[in-house]
Protein backbone atom coordinates (compact mmCIF):
# COMPACT_ATOMS: atom_id res chain seq x y z
CA UNK A 1 0.00 0.00 0.00
CA UNK A 2 1.59 3.20 -0.85
CA UNK A 3 1.64 6.12 1.33
CA UNK A 4 0.20 9.37 1.52
CA UNK A 5 2.65 12.13 3.44
CA UNK A 6 0.09 14.53 2.71
CA UNK A 7 -2.16 12.91 5.46
CA UNK A 8 0.77 13.12 8.39
CA UNK A 9 0.59 16.11 10.54
CA UNK A 10 3.00 18.71 9.80
CA UNK A 11 5.55 19.27 12.42
CA UNK A 12 8.14 21.20 10.97
CA UNK A 13 7.58 25.15 12.33
CA UNK A 14 10.97 26.52 11.75
CA UNK A 15 13.72 26.31 9.65
CA UNK A 16 16.32 25.28 11.54
CA UNK A 17 17.34 22.47 13.52
CA UNK A 18 20.52 22.18 15.90
CA UNK A 19 22.86 19.41 15.08
CA UNK A 20 23.90 17.00 17.69
CA UNK A 21 22.69 20.10 19.95
CA UNK A 22 24.79 22.58 18.69
CA UNK A 23 27.96 20.96 18.04
CA UNK A 24 30.28 24.07 16.89
CA UNK A 25 29.18 25.82 20.19
CA UNK A 26 29.60 22.77 22.73
CA UNK A 27 29.90 19.04 23.47
CA UNK A 28 28.11 17.44 20.76
CA UNK A 29 25.46 15.22 22.14
CA UNK A 30 25.19 16.43 25.55
CA UNK A 31 23.33 18.26 27.87
CA UNK A 32 25.45 21.53 27.45
CA UNK A 33 25.01 21.19 23.68
CA UNK A 34 21.11 21.04 24.01
CA UNK A 35 21.15 24.29 26.23
CA UNK A 36 23.26 25.97 23.34
CA UNK A 37 21.11 25.30 20.86
CA UNK A 38 18.31 26.56 22.78
CA UNK A 39 20.22 29.39 23.49
CA UNK A 40 20.21 31.04 19.71
CA UNK A 41 16.29 30.62 19.86
CA UNK A 42 16.03 27.47 17.49
CA UNK A 43 13.17 25.94 17.84
CA UNK A 44 14.45 21.99 17.00
CA UNK A 45 17.51 19.69 17.76
CA UNK A 46 18.99 16.40 16.66
CA UNK A 47 20.55 13.65 18.27
CA UNK A 48 21.57 10.40 17.87
CA UNK A 49 20.78 7.24 20.21
CA UNK A 50 23.03 4.69 20.63
CA UNK A 51 22.28 1.05 22.27
CA UNK A 52 25.13 -0.08 24.54
CA UNK A 53 25.54 -2.87 27.17
CA UNK A 54 22.81 -3.88 29.12
CA UNK A 55 20.02 -2.10 27.28
CA UNK A 56 21.70 0.87 28.57
CA UNK A 57 20.52 3.97 25.75
CA UNK A 58 23.04 7.07 25.67
CA UNK A 59 23.19 9.83 23.48
CA UNK A 60 26.08 9.72 21.69
CA UNK A 61 27.53 9.38 17.64
CA UNK A 62 30.54 6.94 17.25
CA UNK A 63 31.08 3.38 17.24
CA UNK A 64 34.36 3.96 19.49
CA UNK A 65 34.39 6.32 22.60
CA UNK A 66 37.69 7.67 22.17
CA UNK A 67 36.84 11.01 20.13
CA UNK A 68 34.89 12.70 22.42
CA UNK A 69 35.26 11.40 25.25
CA UNK A 70 38.26 10.16 27.98
CA UNK A 71 37.21 6.41 27.40
CA UNK A 72 38.25 3.87 25.25
CA UNK A 73 36.97 0.73 23.46
CA UNK A 74 33.80 0.02 21.33
CA UNK A 75 30.39 1.94 22.23
CA UNK A 76 28.12 -1.04 22.38
CA UNK A 77 30.16 -2.93 24.41
CA UNK A 78 30.77 -0.03 27.36
CA UNK A 79 28.97 -0.15 30.31
CA UNK A 80 26.02 1.81 31.20
CA UNK A 81 28.26 2.64 34.29
CA UNK A 82 31.33 3.67 32.60
CA UNK A 83 29.62 5.62 30.18
CA UNK A 84 27.52 7.73 33.19
CA UNK A 85 31.31 8.25 34.32
CA UNK A 86 33.03 9.62 31.14
CA UNK A 87 34.18 13.38 30.55
CA UNK A 88 32.16 13.82 27.10
CA UNK A 89 33.43 17.72 27.82
CA UNK A 90 37.01 18.49 28.24
CA UNK A 91 37.99 17.38 24.47
CA UNK A 92 35.90 20.30 23.32
CA UNK A 93 36.89 23.16 25.74
CA UNK A 94 38.22 23.52 29.70
CA UNK A 95 35.00 25.47 30.40
CA UNK A 96 33.31 21.95 29.51
CA UNK A 97 35.69 19.66 31.80
CA UNK A 98 33.19 17.21 33.66
CA UNK A 99 30.16 17.16 31.28
CA UNK A 100 28.85 13.67 31.01
CA UNK A 101 27.39 11.03 28.30
CA UNK A 102 24.01 11.50 29.18
CA UNK A 103 21.08 8.89 28.77
CA UNK A 104 18.05 8.84 26.29
CA UNK A 105 15.97 9.93 29.62
CA UNK A 106 18.17 12.42 30.70
CA UNK A 107 17.77 14.06 27.02
CA UNK A 108 14.01 13.75 26.54
CA UNK A 109 13.60 15.11 29.75
CA UNK A 110 16.35 18.66 29.06
CA UNK A 111 14.79 18.72 25.56
CA UNK A 112 11.31 19.28 26.73
CA UNK A 113 12.61 21.38 29.48
CA UNK A 114 13.61 23.64 27.01
CA UNK A 115 10.64 23.73 24.71
CA UNK A 116 12.51 22.21 21.94
CA UNK A 117 11.32 19.92 18.81
CA UNK A 118 13.38 16.92 19.06
CA UNK A 119 14.71 14.85 15.51
CA UNK A 120 15.88 11.48 17.47
CA UNK A 121 18.61 9.83 14.84
CA UNK A 122 18.83 5.51 15.75
CA UNK A 123 22.58 4.98 15.24
CA UNK A 124 22.70 2.38 12.34
CA UNK A 125 26.00 0.68 13.48
CA UNK A 126 24.17 0.57 16.90
CA UNK A 127 23.50 -2.75 18.44
CA UNK A 128 20.98 -5.48 16.32
CA UNK A 129 17.49 -3.33 15.44
CA UNK A 130 15.53 -5.33 16.84
CA UNK A 131 16.83 -4.52 20.49
CA UNK A 132 17.60 -0.82 19.91
CA UNK A 133 14.15 0.02 18.14
CA UNK A 134 11.74 -1.28 21.00
CA UNK A 135 13.64 -0.21 23.87
CA UNK A 136 13.78 3.61 22.14
CA UNK A 137 9.77 3.55 21.56
CA UNK A 138 9.17 2.18 25.20
CA UNK A 139 11.15 4.71 26.26
CA UNK A 140 9.48 7.31 24.25
CA UNK A 141 6.40 6.10 25.09
CA UNK A 142 7.07 6.59 28.99
CA UNK A 143 9.31 9.60 28.97
CA UNK A 144 8.22 12.07 25.80
CA UNK A 145 5.16 14.16 25.93
CA UNK A 146 4.05 15.56 22.59
CA UNK A 147 4.52 13.52 19.70
CA UNK A 148 3.87 16.78 17.14
CA UNK A 149 7.63 17.77 18.75
CA UNK A 150 9.30 14.54 17.48
CA UNK A 151 10.60 12.74 14.41
CA UNK A 152 12.75 9.57 14.79
CA UNK A 153 15.09 8.97 11.88
CA UNK A 154 17.75 7.05 11.24
CA UNK A 155 20.56 5.28 7.89
CA UNK A 156 18.91 2.06 8.51
CA UNK A 157 15.69 1.60 6.90
CA UNK A 158 15.20 -1.86 8.63
CA UNK A 159 14.83 0.30 11.84
CA UNK A 160 12.68 2.70 10.51
CA UNK A 161 10.53 -0.19 8.92
CA UNK A 162 10.16 -1.62 12.57
CA UNK A 163 9.15 1.88 14.34
CA UNK A 164 6.45 1.73 11.68
CA UNK A 165 4.93 -1.74 12.24
CA UNK A 166 5.34 -0.92 15.95
CA UNK A 167 4.33 2.51 15.88
CA UNK A 168 2.58 3.82 12.77
CA UNK A 169 1.90 7.03 14.15
CA UNK A 170 5.20 8.17 14.49
CA UNK A 171 6.59 10.81 12.35
CA UNK A 172 9.83 9.44 9.94
CA UNK A 173 12.57 10.41 8.58
CA UNK A 174 14.85 8.36 6.10
CA UNK A 175 18.44 9.15 6.52
CA UNK A 176 20.89 9.42 3.36
CA UNK A 177 24.12 10.52 2.20
CA UNK A 178 23.24 10.33 -1.35
CA UNK A 179 19.44 9.68 -2.20
CA UNK A 180 19.19 6.54 -4.40
CA UNK A 181 17.00 5.66 -7.10
CA UNK A 182 14.96 4.26 -5.07
CA UNK A 183 14.25 6.63 -2.73
CA UNK A 184 10.54 6.66 -3.10
CA UNK A 185 9.48 2.89 -2.58
CA UNK A 186 11.62 3.12 0.83
CA UNK A 187 9.19 6.19 1.77
CA UNK A 188 6.23 4.60 0.73
CA UNK A 189 7.29 1.41 2.63
CA UNK A 190 7.78 3.36 6.22
CA UNK A 191 4.64 5.98 5.59
CA UNK A 192 7.70 8.18 5.89
CA UNK A 193 7.49 12.27 6.77
CA UNK A 194 10.94 13.25 5.47
CA UNK A 195 14.09 12.73 3.28
CA UNK A 196 17.07 14.07 5.57
CA UNK A 197 20.13 14.05 3.33
CA UNK A 198 23.56 15.39 2.94
CA UNK A 199 23.16 18.99 1.24
CA UNK A 200 25.97 18.80 -1.00
CA UNK A 201 25.60 15.31 -2.58
CA UNK A 202 21.90 16.45 -3.47
CA UNK A 203 20.62 17.56 -6.93
CA UNK A 204 18.02 20.09 -8.06
CA UNK A 205 16.14 17.63 -9.49
CA UNK A 206 16.07 15.27 -6.97
CA UNK A 207 14.88 17.77 -4.38
CA UNK A 208 11.91 18.79 -6.91
CA UNK A 209 11.37 15.08 -7.02
CA UNK A 210 10.80 14.38 -2.88
CA UNK A 211 9.00 17.84 -3.18
CA UNK A 212 6.73 16.77 -5.69
CA UNK A 213 6.07 13.44 -4.16
CA UNK A 214 4.67 15.38 -0.55
CA UNK A 215 7.60 15.06 1.44
CA UNK A 216 9.50 17.37 3.69
CA UNK A 217 13.10 17.86 2.89
CA UNK A 218 15.70 18.45 5.59
CA UNK A 219 19.43 19.14 4.70
CA UNK A 220 22.50 18.43 6.71
CA UNK A 221 25.23 19.92 7.81
CA UNK A 222 25.60 23.16 6.20
CA UNK A 223 27.46 25.70 8.44
CA UNK A 224 27.76 28.08 5.72
CA UNK A 225 24.78 29.77 5.16
CA UNK A 226 26.03 30.25 1.10
CA UNK A 227 26.37 26.88 0.72
CA UNK A 228 22.79 25.81 0.95
CA UNK A 229 21.32 29.31 -0.44
CA UNK A 230 20.18 27.55 -3.80
CA UNK A 231 18.61 24.60 -1.88
CA UNK A 232 15.89 26.83 -0.23
CA UNK A 233 14.91 27.43 -3.81
CA UNK A 234 15.01 23.61 -4.57
CA UNK A 235 12.14 23.19 -2.49
CA UNK A 236 14.13 22.60 1.08
CA UNK A 237 12.40 23.06 4.27
CA UNK A 238 14.60 22.57 7.30
CA UNK A 239 18.60 23.08 7.29
CA UNK A 240 20.40 20.87 9.94
CA UNK A 241 23.73 23.10 11.55
CA UNK A 242 26.50 22.63 13.95
CA UNK A 243 25.86 26.30 14.37
CA UNK A 244 21.86 27.63 14.23
CA UNK A 245 23.14 31.17 15.37
CA UNK A 246 24.36 31.04 11.59
CA UNK A 247 20.98 31.10 10.38
CA UNK A 248 19.79 33.14 12.90
CA UNK A 249 17.31 35.12 10.21
CA UNK A 250 15.24 32.30 9.75
CA UNK A 251 14.89 31.32 13.77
Amino acid sequence: MQSNPALKKDILKSKVMGHRGAALLAPENTLASLQAAAATGVKWVEIDVYLIDKGGLIIFHDDTLERCTNGSGLTRETDPLVASMLDAGAWFGDQFKGELVPTLIEALDCIQALGLGLNLEIKHDAADVENIVPTVLDTLKEYWVDNDKLLISSFNHSALKMVFELDPQRHLGQLYEVVPEDWLAQLEQIHGYSVNCDYAQLTQQQAQAIKAQGYKLMCYTANDVDAVAEHWHWGMDMVITDDPSLFASLI
